[in-house]
């Protein structure tokens, strides 16, 4: 067996292995891409139905449900949030249980570092891969969208855009907190008590206004809530200029940071 010479590895990030990462994900994908796209289209078809129509049509009864949902019906107020909402599901999953595979069950992080591969390549595959993952399943939810005369708009592709930045920044936190689990128990309760949560409180079913003052600040600082804020306020042609730009820098700084954490992380977890 030939010995992989120190000198063969390569320093730091390069595109093409970044590029060797994500093949080697799509070669798994190419499985299930099926029933993925299928369910990609018919969930939020079924969501917006449920949720947007049929409650919406209760909610829109309330006379004072246009003053609280900025002037839109419900089912046009939460569409947006069904964006960001499926890119942080779509993270979170993609970043748990398959990165503790690659390091402890498949192994394949592992088999990745025994090449010129560095973590850094494995790394900002990792986010390229939830950027491709995400973009399938939202703009499968801005296709639907788009068949549903309330919720369509010309601002759903830079709503995709901004759903995928919001999948980043909480995509590579999740990735380095998995970096350290031994075992798949803690993902469970993290997504009862993390996810969960955020989905339901994020921002994405009604006001936070409505929310009691003192839980306010909590979702504020949470990246969903900005996510949300930019998926909606782009698709309804409500957003200004600094209002977007304060959302991008602050999702930019978790995905920052959560890419740095992670590239720790996944180093020392390879010890390379």
């Amino acid at each position: 067996m030939r010995v992989l010479e120190p000198q063969a590895r390569t320093a730091g990030f390069s595109i093409a292995g970044a590029g060797h990462v994500v093949e080697a994900k799509l070669m798994l994908f190419r499985r299930l891409w099926r029933l993925n796209v299928l369910s990609s289209f018919g969930q939020p078809l079924f969501y917006l139905l449920a949720m947007g129509v049929g409650v919406g049509s209760l909610v829109n009864q309330n006379s004072s449900s246009e003053e609280l949902l900025g002037g839109v019906s419900y089912v046009a107020f939460i569409a947006p949030g069904l964006l960001a909402t499926t890119a942080m599901v779509v993270a979170t999953i993609e970043s748990s249980w398959p990165v503790l595979a690659g390091f402890k069950w498949e192994r394949s992080y592992l088999a990745m570092a025994a090449t010129p591969l560095d973590a850094v390549d494995i790394v900002f595959g990792h986010m390229a891969w939830i950027a491709l993952r995400v973009a399938i399943s939202c703009t499968a939810v801005a296709v639907v969208m788009a068949i549903i005369p309330e919720t369509r708009s010309t601002g759903l592709v830079p709503a995709v855009v901004f759903a995928i930045l919001t999948a980043i920044a909480i995509g590579m936190p999740t990735a380095a907190y998995a970096a350290t689990r031994q075992g798949d128990g803690g993902f469970a309760a993290f997504q009862r008590f993390v996810v969960t949560p955020l989905l339901l409180f994020g921002g994405a079913f009604f006001p936070i206004s409505q929310l009691p003052s003192w839980m306010r600040p909590i979702i504020y600082v949470t990246p969903l809530w900005h996510g949300v804020e930019l998926c909606r306020g782009v698709t309804l042609h409500q957003l200004d200029v600094a209002t977007a730009f304060g959302h991008i820098a602050y999702l930019g700084l978790w995905a920052v940071a959560g890419t740095f954490a992670a590239i720790v992380l996944f180093r020392r977890r390879l010890a390379i």
